[in-house]
């Protein structure tokens, strides 16, 4: 990025980051002037939500969410209508000036953890959904928000410094009937200046107290022409995931480009001496999919649950990076550095006590770009039935060129095709900064 570009970006305001762009300015809860540090948000979440800090006392707190029923709106006419600023929030990470807190998110190449940003960003994304929702004569939310899709996070620097203070902003930029699209930004301090270095767009859905069903939330009002592009690209967000979930190649065959290009990748592996469909070898500087596999495997203890006691989707978005990492890193030769997330649907949740399994490979590659897909499974202590809970798509960029990636089976192919949808809904090359 320019120079004068990035320090356009960059916000001199050493108090409270300044809204996002679009995002209208105006006279401010008392209780948001303060920036809230990071370690604060769970605790904030449980207060909101009831939920006891002790394992041995969750059933009994669920119970008496039970009770709140009788908050929750039989329609979305019947809620007040709410503004962006409404939800906007502010989180502190201070690494710089509070170093003890570094060890936690430090990589052993002095960078921090992508990980765990995962983890504070889901966190992050539901406290903003219920400073949206908050209804001000109840103690307690009647609601139950969960994430149920990272749509995308684009990176905006090849890694982060573990010395300097992060701050993280967002708010809510989309409302639907039942969920509600949450844009979120990261900036890290450079100098005197917090600059951008990330930005990510969740889905969050409501549902009731006991978490059983849809729950209505409050409709959104844009304030400006900025807020309303942003409802807007929310709309078109949502139709754009139907759309791609309607292509899906579980459900739809592939195009007659993709066809293509899997017939020719498959002509690229026939051995010549043999000419035969069955002798199949690989082109130089080339893997095949099978050969890139990792495979990881998790108990899910209760000290990773949310607050609904289910086991927290920060943690398993962080397992699923971190062997996406490793896979790519294997796969590549040399340090890979994220450069997106995209389409992490979250499908089933995740029980305190399951087997939580892991699989993680590359399924499509280009020039110094790494696709990696994650699959994860959970399967119950008694039970060895593998139940799909989510596929998580990491795009990687190596510091060098890495080999193309070979399907042999029909099945692989679907995963090349796949990734490279993926890929290709990204803008390349990717310019991270490195400073």
């Amino acid at each position: 990025m320019l120079r004068g570009a990035f320090n356009r970006f960059c916000s001199l305001n050493k108090g409270l980051l300044i809204p996002g762009r679009g995002l209208t300015q105006g006279s401010q809860n008392p209780e948001k002037q303060r920036v809230i540090h990071m370690h604060e948000v769970r605790d904030k979440l449980r207060e909101i939500v009831g939920a006891s800090t002790n394992w041995r006392d969750h059933v009994k707190a669920m119970e008496e969410r039970k009770l709140l029923q009788s908050f929750l709106a039989e329609s979305q006419k019947g809620l007040p209508p709410r503004r962006m600023r409404d939800s906007y929030s502010e989180v502190l990470l201070p690494l710089g000036s509070q170093p003890e807190l570094r060890e936690k998110y430090l990589t052993v190449q002095n960078t921090i953890r992508f990980g765990r940003i995962l983890e504070d960003l889901d966190s992050l994304g539901v406290l903003i959904c219920y400073m949206h929702t908050r209804i001000h004569e109840a103690k307690m939310s009647p609601l139950s928000i969960v994430t149920a899709l990272v749509d995308k996070i684009d990176m905006q620097k090849m890694s982060l410094s573990p010395e300097q203070d992060i701050k993280f902003s967002g708010h809510v930029s989309w409302v639907g009937k039942t969920s509600m699209e949450v844009k979120m930004q990261m900036f890290q301090l450079h100098g005197n200046e917090f600059c951008p270095v990330l930005d990510a767009t969740f889905v969050m859905v409501a549902r009731d107290s006991e978490n059983k069903g849809p729950a209505f939330v409050n409709p959104l009002i844009p304030e400006s022409p900025e807020e309303e592009e942003l409802f807007r690209q929310g709309e078109l967000n949502k139709g754009r995931r139907v759309s791609f979930s309607a292509k899906s190649l579980l459900k739809m065959a592939p195009s007659a480009e993709e066809r293509n290009t899997i017939h020719e990748m498959f002509l690229h592996t026939l051995d010549p001496k043999t000419v035969s469909f069955q002798s199949r070898v690989l082109p130089p500087n080339a893997v095949w999919m099978e050969d890139s596999k990792l495979k990881s495997l998790e108990v899910c203890h209760p000290q990773e649950r949310n607050i609904f006691n289910r086991i927290f989707g920060g943690f398993l978005m962080r397992k699923a990076y971190e062997l996406g990492w490793a896979t790519a890193c294997n796969f590549g030769g040399s340090r890979p550095f994220v450069v997106a997330v995209d389409d992490i649907m979250f499908q089933k949740p995740v029980d305190v006590g399951s087997l939580l399994f892991l699989s993680s490979q590359v399924c499509f590659t280009q020039d110094n770009y790494i696709q990696v897909r994650v699959h994860s499974e959970v399967a119950s202590l008694e039970s060895k039935e593998h139940m799909t809970t989510n596929v998580f798509h990491f795009t990687f960029m190596s510091e060098k060129e890495v080999p193309l990636v070979f399907p042999r089976t029909y099945g692989e192919s679907m995963l090349y095709l796949d990734g490279k949808r993926h890929f290709s809904s990204m803008s390349v090359p990717v310019n991270l900064r490195k400073d």
